[in-house]
């Protein structure tokens, strides 16, 4: 097997002993108890039976492990997916969105065979904080429904219809359901005070559905809303596929990979920090891959790594992929012997979870921070958290990403200077010129230029300037590229467009140090042989002696 897409797993076993087992099994154990209430609150919130978030975390949890570039990681259900997902569902149904699972899974596998793990670094930290805080966000509104206990037969899926429904049912709030809701928001602010090892979302579920059974409140359960729960494991399905419904897919799915990708490679980088470890970034992604597919084909939700519960593995000892392999078998078992009792949990409890989640997910210190970014910086931020919100987080990452490039393209223009040697004649000093080119005499009937930063589309207009300069009664020109790291296509176009202006006007070009990328360039479209070998110096003293000859001889 290719070592860059080597299974963690495989390596860890070398050395894996009985107290590393231990440690992994405990770990293990806890962190299906804290993902047992939020796979059902994430089901539910998407849209889709509770039975089908249990799933997901098991058959995506124990394919993520197994497969995984990281020692840590758990995989699962995870809030960012809960937008997506009920859009999904809305437009397309439970088979869409059951196919879209499957096609991002495809795609995530591709994308780790192609080694795009290390080009997600790349996407800007304000564009992945405004759309978390934008998703974040999102699903506080969803929850209010339930928490408040509005009697609404149809929430509208937009943010502000929904918003007005909630407003117009104001009236049928339920009293008990907000104080229920309440006691559950209480007991998990307060339980992370009183132990770190258990659970408060467990401990909230536990409370409130004793209190709501033993007094009989009026509070709608997942047993009213849903009915009664299965505990059958599913069998695997292939949805109905059809070209024309994948093409309108291609899009969601593509988010949904993205996200994962993103998420997954973010928990793994939290998690290498505190471990000490290095996680494989593209066997992460064909992992999240292969448990996204699995997932679809058995019915189930998006799946991608989770932090909040990676960092759970990690402070209660779990070392190795073992431990998120312990956490889907213990999910299955008490999917089996439990899943009836699940009827119970009160939707308000449920609510009030995904609440706390989303408060984790919203990242607003990072908001508070960034506004010392520069603005343009913080714009793109308020820009992609807007349009999650108000539009979805397809049209988010689409807009973000394109803004970003544009800002990041300007910025890169900024650096790109193109200077002629007379403007430096009164700059340098000793420290300054370390080469004596305040000294250096240069023969009658030559220009010379400097070129400093990246020759790009977005910075070729500086270069026409040279254009303008090639008067008929100079002789040579020479170009000094040593601060030229790469040439584009625009630009080549542009230093092809000066030769051909010297040609005319019978002058010489001759290119000073010029680095590998742009001589690659030059000598891949054959400029190189035009301009001639013999005009190429390896430094200005060498192009100034060639110009000597050229005006001498």
């Amino acid at each position: 097997m290719n070592n860059k897409i080597k299974p963690k797993l495989f390596s860890v076993m070398k050395d894996y002993n009985k107290t590393k087992f231990l440690n992994d099994v405990i770990a293990g154990i806890i962190v299906a108890i804290i993902a047992l209430p939020l796979s059902i609150a994430l089901a539910i919130a998407s849209g889709v039976s509770p039975e089908k978030g249990i799933h997901t975390a098991i058959i995506a949890g124990f394919m993520i492990s197994l497969f995984g570039g990281s020692r840590v990681q758990i995989g699962g259900p995870t809030a960012a997916f809960v937008v997506i997902v009920v859009g999904i569902i809305a437009e397309f149904g439970l088979e869409g969105l059951i196919l879209a699972t499957i096609m991002a899974g495809i795609i995530l596998v591709v994308m780790g065979l192609c080694n795009v793990g290390s080009l997600i670094k790349f996407i800007p930290s304000t564009i992945t904080v405004g759309f978390t805080g934008g998703i974040a966000v999102t699903l506080f509104v969803q929850q209010l429904k339930d928490f408040l206990g509005l009697n609404i037969d149809t929430v509208p899926s937009e943010f502000f219809a929904r918003i007005a429904s909630y407003i117009e049912h104001i009236g049928t709030v339920n009293p008990y359901a907000v104080l229920v809701g309440g006691i559950a928001l209480l007991i998990m602010i307060i339980m992370p005070y009183l132990s770190q090892k258990i659970p408060g979302s467990l401990v909230a579920i536990i409370v409130t559905t004793v209190l709501v059974r033993l007094l009989s409140l009026d509070v709608a359960t997942i047993g009213s809303v849903y009915g009664e729960l299965s505990a059958a494991f599913p069998t695997p399905k292939l949805p109905n596929v059809n070209l024309s419904l994948i093409k309108n897919l291609i899009s969601p799915a593509f988010t949904i990979a993205i996200l994962a990708a993103i998420e997954s490679l973010l928990s793994c980088v939290v998690s290498d920090g505190m471990i000490g470890s290095r996680h494989k970034s593209n066997t992460e992604l064909v992992a999240q891959g292969i448990g996204n597919i699995c997932s679809g084909l058995f019915g189930g939700i998006p799946a991608t790594g989770a932090i909040a519960r990676t960092a759970a593995n990690v402070k209660n000892g779990g070392r190795t992929p073992i431990a998120g392999m312990v956490h889907a078998v213990v999910l299955a078992l008490i999917m089996v012997l439990l899943m009836p009792y699940a009827s119970l949990i009160p939707m308000t409890t449920l609510s009030a979870v995904l609440i706390v989640v989303a408060y984790n997910m919203s990242g607003w210190r990072e908001f508070i921070a960034m506004r010392k970014a520069p603005k343009s910086d913080y714009s793109v931020l308020i820009i992609t958290f807007v349009l999650t919100v108000c539009f979805d987080l397809v049209v988010a990452i689409e807009v973000g990403m394109v803004l970003a490039a544009l800002l990041f393209m300007s910025r890169m223009a900024n650096t790109t200077d193109v200077r002629k040697w007379q403007d430096y004649e009164d700059s340098f000093d000793e420290n300054s010129d370390p080469e004596a080119i305040s000294l250096m005499k240069l023969p009658a009937k030559t220009v010379v230029y400097e070129i400093t930063g990246p020759m790009f589309f977005g910075a070729a207009d500086k270069f026409m300037g040279m254009l303008s300069d090639s008067q008929k009664n100079n002789k040579v020109m020479i170009l000094r590229m040593r601060g030229v790291p790469a040439l584009d296509a625009t630009a080549y176009k542009t230093l092809k467009d000066v030769y051909t202006r010297c040609q005319a006007n019978n002058m010489t070009l001759i290119i000073s140090h010029i680095n590998q990328q742009p001589l690659s360039v030059l000598q891949k479209e054959g400029l190189y042989d035009e301009i001639g070998e013999e005009n190429f110096a390896p430094n200005i003293t060498s192009a100034i002696e060639i110009a000597n000859t050229i005006v001498n001889g």
